[in-house]
């Protein structure tokens, strides 16, 4: 299975709006340098173990379909995610070691949605809609740059 890096979003602390970024670069242990969790300052940091978000990722196709079946809209970023995918199927990677560009992340969680995202956004459905798609959490198990454009490879 072969993906692509669509979009990559860092936010610098707890609530601050997602910044759209070419690149990044994922540390083992911390995640995603300029990152609010990289720091432990995400909304959820201390809830279990730490590396368990180091980086969030989500379909492309995946909020499509949302906006199509809840008539919601997400700019680039809006869902919160690191990086937007296209092309691979992120809940098949729980558990599983996959390449994000040239790091090597584990798919630790399903991202599932929170009602913080839809008072954030502050558009009513945005929770239901992302229900079972929203996206994956990843500790980084070996570090690299991530970039728009990157394969996401996952062993089959």
């Amino acid at each position: 299975m072969t993906g692509t890096v669509e979009y990559v979003h860092v936010a610098d602390e707890a609530g601050a709006p997602p910044e759209q970024r070419e690149s990044v670069d994922a540390v083992v242990g911390k995640g995603l340098q300029g990152d609010r969790y990289f720091e432990n300052e995400g909304t959820f940091s201390g809830e279990g173990e730490s590396s368990k978000q180091d980086v969030t990722l989500i379909e492309a196709e995946a909020i499509e379909q949302a906006e199509a079946e809840y008539d919601v809209a997400f700019e680039p970023g809006a869902h919160r995610r690191n990086l937007t995918v296209r092309g691979i199927g992120l809940n098949r990677l729980l558990g599983e070691r996959f390449r994000v560009g040239d790091a090597v992340v584990e798919g630790t969680e399903l991202c599932e949605p929170c009602t913080y995202l839809e008072r954030k956004l502050e558009e009513k459905g945005v929770q239901e809609a992302l229900v079972h798609r929203g996206g994956l959490r990843c500790a980084v198990v070996e570090g690299g740059e991530i970039a728009v454009g990157d394969a996401v490879v996952a062993s089959e």
